[in-house]
């Protein structure tokens, strides 16, 4: 063999060794290692490791709440929400309520004292003022809800207590009974307040809420609802002898809450710790 030949082997030697130790460094830790130094530390994500996880599974929670923003009526309203979790994030949700009607037995004090000044206020002891007021006794409707924030609390010690907060939306309908309040002067009267014969009526209604949840175990968790349903109706009518034609934007706000179950059983997850 020629001198030329050997030269041009030990060449390609060379080569052959140096190209085979570029790929082992390229697929040596150390080297990852160092290009991970050199990025820098990613930041983690603020909540890992859900003790409670919701995607794909049904969520039914009975619910008892307050209405505070009707001033004639003390109104207290049972019901239930029925709901399915598509993600962590997003879920449809319907919700069904009733709230149950006493006559006069649930009427605030208001009523009876605007009554009363209007009655007083007359010189000759006549009044056309009537006080309407209405109950909403049921109300549905059906929308979606979003759950952007999770978070943790630590109780005592090691006990974590997870929640999220979420929106609500959706579109609906509500069955009120309409009344009219009047001043009752008879002798034999027990009380100041006549209350006429309800009339009944279904509005349709939009429906925005907001809400949390506090995970009490992988299956239940304690909910607290505050929802509002808007709807369009007739303004108030004080004098039954003039019409009243226009229409304005009204408002039941009902603060609840309740005990939420959710099935089937969770499934095991993976901890990235």
């Amino acid at each position: 063999m020629n001198p030329s030949t050997i030269k041009s082997l030990r060449r390609l030697s060379c080569v052959g060794v140096l190209l085979l130790s570029t790929a082992a460094q390229a697929d040596s830790p150390g080297l990852d290692a160092k290009s991970d130094y050199r990025a820098g530390r990613q930041p983690n994500p603020a909540v890992e490791n859900r003790f409670f996880l919701k995607e794909n599974r049904f969520e039914i929670a009975p619910i008892f709440g307050y209405v505070p923003n009707n001033p004639f009526a003390r109104r207290y309203v049972g019901g239930a929400i029925l709901g399915y979790h598509f993600s962590e994030t997003f879920s449809a949700q319907f919700q069904l309520t009733y709230s149950p009607d006493l006559g006069e037995n649930d009427l605030k004090e208001l009523t009876s004292v605007l009554l009363e000044r209007a009655f007083t206020a007359n010189t000759n002891g006549e009044t056309n003022f009537q006080q309407p007021l209405d109950k909403v006794e049921l109300g549905g409707t059906l929308g979606v809800t979003w759950a952007p924030i999770y978070g943790k609390i630590n109780l005592v010690g090691e006990t974590v207590l997870n929640f999220d907060f979420y929106l609500f939306g959706g579109l609906g309908m509500v069955s009120k009974t309409n009344y009219v309040a009047t001043y009752d002067d008879s002798p034999e009267a027990v009380d100041i307040v006549n209350l006429s014969e309800g009339i009944n009526e279904v509005r349709p209604g939009l429906y925005i809420g907001l809400g949390q949840n506090y995970f009490l175990s992988q299956s239940m968790a304690f909910k607290l609802d505050l929802r509002s349903s808007f709807y369009i109706d007739n303004r108030p009518q004080y004098d039954p002898e003039v019409q009243v034609l226009e229409q304005r934007l009204y408002n039941n706000f009902v603060a609840g809450g309740g005990i939420a179950l959710f099935f089937p059983k969770m499934q095991p997850r993976l901890y990235d710790f």
